[in-house]
């Protein structure tokens, strides 16, 4: 016999569908259940026995599907739930320049601090623009952990720090990302509608419509005087999704409350970006294996050419915020031992939770707030996948995807007519819901959905509260070209 909480489950991404990487680096899944499985299918013999009596089912075919869940946590880059996103999102997330060992030391990163203010990288580090935000992390010597703003780049160089301390070999977790945008002093305004600039050019960072920015840094000097005045609160609030980008305007809707126009004189204004991925086209598969080391010899089940075909994200109040996603795929087998030996271990970044971390939940570019408030919300990403089976074959061949169907629910405090009048008229409205916690990010948006359900407001009972549930559809966005987009922001202050 064995235990649920001695049992292991990793993942890997395939490059072909159902066929495992050769010497796969696993990583091990953070979850709360699975549900996964593989086996064969059977049928019975139509033939009539006088001895009223029944042969051997029949094998005919074999498949994997199956579920995962866990809770919501910061998803880093090549993470399982980083790997499941993109497969439940048929995408690849758009990241911004990085550079990371990645556990082998000297490798990406090569230097520190050798030539004063300059990391040297092993290739693409003019993929760093003048005035980009970079986050140097994971090095050896404290000095040279840091938020600059770079000042010149070349293919093997990344100029801007400031005080680095030579570091000629620099650790397997060094890391230098790409977070965000700085102004020299005084360049960077606040405009009613946006952000203007005089020197640096918007459309040199990587940004594009439908993403969301945070404005301003931890310190005062980076940031608006407005908002300083305003207090931590509305700081932390201090995020807009772009619209539009020219060289010295950056054109933003869901601005946050009391945003006013700012010259921001004397001011070196930063601001904060991340990775982004959309609904897409591109099929991405992982093959999945469960260990179960309770047992005296651990039994291993692998299931290969495992895509998402649903996801869903589910954030209630009082509650931690969920994942769950169930899996087609193509095959699997059972062994006693593991593709990998010693798989990635878990991430480390905490569970995120409602009330305390999410910070809004906007519909039609305002946040839900009195006397709607909003008590709940979810989203479902359905990419109705059908296996294909082949006469000359016991497993499926292939998957085949179809519409990328986005839906999900609202919850809200009935206060007034306004969300149930967009339901009765069919009026479109973008939602959005923004997740921080310990200086990192995630924003889910669907850009254009439908109330279809719901939307009618019952007294049920005596001492109650009135709700407004309405159940949504998501439609193409012709902005964003999207269903549903997920931006994900690895530092903030």
């Amino acid at each position: 016999m064995t235990s649920a909480n001695r049992t292991q489950v990793t993942l890997v991404r395939e490059t072909t569908p159902g066929v495992t990487p050769t010497t796969p680096r696993m990583r091990k899944v953070r979850m709360t259940g699975e549900s996964l499985q593989y086996g064969p299918t059977y049928v019975d013999s139509e033939e009539i026995r006088d001895d009223r009596m029944l042969g051997d089912p029949i094998k005919t075919n074999q498949a994997s599907s199956g579920g995962l869940n866990g809770e919501i946590s910061y998803p880093d880059d090549g993470s399982p739930l980083s790997e499941i996103l993109m497969s439940a999102f048929e995408s690849v997330w758009v990241n911004t320049p990085q550079f990371f060992n990645d556990g082998v030391a000297d490798s990406i990163i090569t230097d520190a601090g050798t030539t004063a203010s300059t990391y040297a990288v092993a290739s693409g580090g003019a993929a760093v623009k003048v005035g980009m935000l970079v986050r140097a992390s994971g090095f050896g010597q404290a000095a040279n952990n840091q938020v600059f703003r770079a000042s010149a780049s070349t293919g093997t160089t990344i100029v801007g720090a400031a005080g680095l301390v030579a570091e000629a070999a620099p650790p397997g977790t060094a890391k230098l990302k790409v977070v965000g945008f700085a102004g020299v002093a005084g360049d960077i305004t606040a405009l009613v509608d946006g952000l203007g600039s005089t020197a640096l050019d918007f459309t040199t960072l990587g940004l594009v419509v439908g993403q969301w920015i945070k404005v301003g840094g931890g310190a005062d000097i980076t940031q608006f005087a407005f908002l300083v005045t305003a207090g931590a609160k509305a700081r932390a609030a201090a995020y807009a999704r772009v619209t539009a980008i020219a060289a010295q305007k950056l054109t933003l809707d869901n601005l946050p409350s009391g945003w006013a126009a700012d010259a921001g004189t004397g001011k070196t204004i930063w601001a904060f970006f991340g990775d982004q991925i959309k609904n897409g086209v591109l099929p991405n598969s992982v093959t999945i294996e469960r260990g179960f080391l309770g047992q005296p010899v651990p039994s291993y089940i692998v299931n290969i050419g495992m895509q998402a075909n649903t996801f869903n994200v589910d954030m209630q109040s009082g509650d931690k915020l969920k994942w769950q996603a169930t899996f087609t795929g193509l095959g699997g087998s059972i062994g006693t031992v593991p593709l990998d030996a010693s798989p990635d271990p878990v991430t480390t970044g905490v569970v995120m939770a409602a009330n305390a971390n999410v910070g809004r939940l906007g519909v039609n570019q305002v946040q839900l707030g009195a006397p709607n408030w909003a008590k709940g919300f979810s989203i479902q990403i359905n990419n109705n996948l059908r296996t294909l089976d082949a006469v000359d074959s016991d497993a499926p061949v292939a998957i085949n995807d179809g519409e990328c169907t986005v839906t999900g629910k609202v919850t809200t405090y009935f206060g007034s007519a306004t969300e149930v009048q967009a339901f009765y008229n069919g009026t479109p409205r973008p939602i959005n819901s923004r997740i921080s916690k310990n200086g990192q990010a995630l924003i889910f948006q669907v850009p254009r959905a439908v109330y279809r359900g719901g939307g009618n407001p019952q007294a049920t009972a005596k001492n109650t509260d009135v709700m407004a549930d309405f159940d949504y559809q998501a439609s193409q966005d012709v902005v964003t070209n999207a269903h549903v987009l997920l931006d994900r922001l690895e530092y903030v202050e």
